[in-house]
């Protein structure tokens, strides 16, 4: 019994879904798991795009040689050098001891360094514009460096239209039956993940996504094949131009978040009732989050959908309370842009948080902090509202 589905002639999806793994590298809450994806084209030579991560290797194995039938696996192309993807290669050489494995230059370092060879006598070398046929299939390669590792392809196959993207157009997320994007309600269930995936996994490479949307744009594209999550064979462009977003940093509309760091429920209040003033003065997409308690990578993720963002945050050890440090840190990390800050901070004693992040929040480019800075001494008091409707007109303005 195998489990696998035909999504193009001649070519089948044979990956697998983890729903156990609770952290993606060990760092990314997963709390609906991941998939791994796998093709396979059945021509008059056999080529697999790729192997699966070791937690679900033995069921993508039988998957594989129930497809095969008997006959051998011809090439094997590595798209891409993580473990989750590459972690099958030695056992695949050991069982079809005349496969090929189909690497750029950049790759066979990474091979010698996970497996201790890159065997030299199976390389087939490709480069930017090489070609491979099958019989029926000729795959076409493009070199897709840092979207995320350096030594990314993709690989093109001219007799379906077919874009085999690597790491690039997926998301976090198991896969429910369906494969494709358009068997479930994407934009409902899954463009959180989606862009919590980019966003975290690939969002530092604007650059190198921008560079390999260009490439996809002078290709015949008809699906878009990720190594994660639901393929794309309807409706692309809307999904293409998220990617095209997102790797210019651009916010998907006037969304404002409100991120609160504290300690005793003062700075909280302060943050609610900062989101009660922006409600009643008209802003529509506004969401409130306690970063003590909100993944890191969520956070991040809603910093590339909204436009600004509201940091409540405590002095906490003369400096910036962890949980809001951990966030301004990773948004540094991943080149955030083109975004607009709005302090208030609180400090019994000796308030410095807005002092210190601000020259965080500057080093990021286009950046805007706006003025009034709110400071809180304690708590909040009924005399400070006026500093509060400002600082709330000041972001409005934005919206």
């Amino acid at each position: 019994m195998k489990d696998v589905h035909l999504i193009a002639a001649d070519t089948y999806w044979l990956g697998g879904s983890d729903r156990r793994l609770a952290l993606f590298e060990n760092l990314f809450p997963i709390p609906r798991g991941v998939s791994y994806n796998s093709y396979l084209i059945l021509d008059e030579k056999t080529l697999l795009l790729d192997t699966v991560d070791s937690a679900v290797a033995q069921s993508w194995l039988e998957n594989l040689t129930a497809l095969l039938a008997g006959r051998p696996l011809d090439y094997l192309v590595i798209s891409h050098m993580e473990p989750d993807h590459c972690a099958q290669i030695a056992r695949l050489t050991a069982l079809w001891p005349d496969l090929k494995l189909v690497v750029n230059a950049k790759t066979c370092p990474m091979l010698r360094q996970f497996f201790g060879t890159d065997w030299p006598d199976r390389q087939v070398v490709v480069a930017e514009g090489s070609t491979l046929s099958t019989g029926r299939h000729t795959l076409r390669f493009a070199m897709a460096p840092m979207v995320h590792w350096p030594e990314v392809m993709v690989s093109f196959d001219e007799a379906t239209g077919a874009l085999y993207t690597a790491d690039g157009f997926g998301t976090f997320g198991a896969l429910d039956g369906a494969v494709f994007a358009d068997q479930v309600n994407f934009e409902r269930d899954w463009l959180d993940d989606a862009r919590r995936y980019y966003a975290n996994i690939v969002g530092k490479y604007g650059a190198s996504v921008q560079a390999l949307l260009k490439k996809a744009a002078a290709l015949p594209v008809k699906m878009l094949c990720p190594l994660h999550g639901p393929i794309w064979r309807k409706d692309l462009d809307w999904f293409l131009e998220k990617y095209d977003r997102w790797s210019r940093w651009q916010p998907e509309g006037s969304g404002v978040m409100v991120v609160y760091g504290s300690m005793y429920g003062n700075t909280a209040r302060a943050a609610e009732l900062f989101a009660g003033l922006l409600a009643e003065g008209g802003a529509k997409d506004l969401r409130v989050y306690d970063a003590s308690v909100t993944p890191v990578s969520q956070l991040i993720g809603e910093a590339f959908r909204c436009k600004q963002i509201v940091l409540a945050c405590p002095t906490y050890n003369g400096g910036v309370y962890p949980a809001i440090e951990a966030f301004v840190n990773d948004m540094k990390a991943l080149a955030l842009q083109g975004r607009t800050f709005a302090l208030l901070e609180n400090g019994s004693w000796a308030p410095a948080a807005a002092r210190l992040l601000r020259p965080s929040l500057e080093a990021m480019k286009n950046t805007t902090v706006l003025e009034p800075v709110v400071t809180i001494r304690g708590a909040l008091q009924e005399g400070q509202m006026d500093q509060l409707a400002a600082l709330r007109d000041a972001v409005l303005a934005g919206c």
